[in-house]
């Protein structure tokens, strides 16, 4: 779908120069026991809602499933460790 390549294109930019690196320093600090700040947690909370709103254009390429997968995965790692760490610290 060639209506679809400067979008795509744009998303991917956005992911590597933004979202993976981001990601990463969050995973980073919520694995070192720190709490997610207000900050962190907006920003997760636009990307799954970004996610929502690029369903379609996944489903109408499936090559890019994978790469959706394994980035949900990711976020959903760092929500659950960032759980992890509120009930740590509420049970002090």
């Amino acid at each position: 779908m060639d209506k679809d390549a400067g979008t795509i294109a744009a998303l991917m930019i956005r992911l590597k120069d933004h979202r993976l690196p981001r990601a990463q320093r969050i995973l980073d600090q919520v694995n070192a026991g720190e709490p997610l700040s207000d900050e962190n947690l907006d920003f997760l909370k636009r990307v799954f809602a970004d996610a929502r709103n690029i369903s379609p254009l996944v489903e109408r390429h499936p090559e890019y499933h994978g790469l959706v997968s394994k980035m949900i995965s990711l976020y959903s790692e760092i929500v659950g460790k960032a759980l992890e760490n509120e009930e740590k610290t509420s049970d002090s």
